[in-house]
């Protein structure tokens, strides 16, 4: 839970120095390999900026001494709605560094119902563990061996740069919008039961991957455009390559 007050030591972890000069490293949350990192812009720039490093390079740094991360590592965050009281605005290259955004909406009525009617199951889960750590690794294996074609690389480098020359947008996707696609098309791939992305994987995913990569202009924003209608728009005027199966 992250907090005003937070340290960036709350989260990488510190050292601990005994009077005769000897030091133990006590290790701090982001030892895991899944890190949830709850109202992440309520606490301020300076701890936020703890996790870039971890998110890059799967490493933290603490007193000059660098430790790996345990892998698969993984950083899920959630932020309470930007601008708020007491809130600290993400950084461009802090938002890039998330591989999707996803957008939750208020559940439907039907939604709601049942979860209030559920509340005491709700209240105390019975979780139990789906995978081990050894096929979750497996799996992300097998990801990696879906096939991406020529034109699958070429539709999605179209897209990201169709983007950047958009008249309304600022600031446009980074290379890692890209590669986002790419990643996760394939494990869309594969959770379809296909061994080859297809061009509605990448449409699938573009918003998710694309749509907080990008800054649209002042002008336009007076206009209400928003990054979406910007991702949607585009979609639409990317030619959709036909693969040979």
């Amino acid at each position: 839970q992250f907090t005003p007050d937070m340290m960036p030591a709350d989260i990488t972890g510190f050292y601990i120095y005994s009077p005769d000069g000897a030091s133990r490293f006590i290790e701090g949350p982001i030892f895991a390999h899944i890190v949830l990192a709850d109202e992440l812009n309520r606490t301020t720039p300076r701890t936020q900026s703890a996790l870039l490093e971890a998110m890059q390079e799967y490493q933290v740094t603490i007193e000059g001494k660098s430790y790996s991360l345990a892998k698969p590592f993984m950083v899920i965050a959630t932020q309470v709605q930007s601008g708020g009281e007491g809130t600290y605005p993400l950084t461009d290259v802090q938002i890039d560094r998330f591989l999707l955004r996803v957008t939750s909406e208020y559940s439907s009525k039907e939604e709601e119902k049942q979860i209030i009617s559920n509340i005491d199951i709700i209240d105390e889960p019975d979780i139990k563990a789906v995978a081990t750590l050894d096929e979750i690794k497996e799996s992300q294996e097998l990801a990696k061996g879906a096939h991406v074609s020529p034109d699958i690389v070429e539709y999605t480098t179209s897209i990201v740069d169709s983007l950047r020359l958009d008249p309304d947008v600022l600031s446009g996707p980074s290379v890692r919008a890209g590669i986002a696609l790419f990643k996760c098309s394939r494990v869309l791939a594969l959770l379809d039961g296909r061994d080859f992305v297809i061009p509605d994987d990448i449409k699938h995913l573009a918003l998710h991957a694309i749509e907080h990569r990008i800054r649209v202009k002042p002008e336009a924003e007076m206009d209400d455009i928003t990054p979406r209608m910007i991702v949607e728009r585009t979609l639409e005027k990317v030619p959709v390559p036909k693969l040979k199966i």
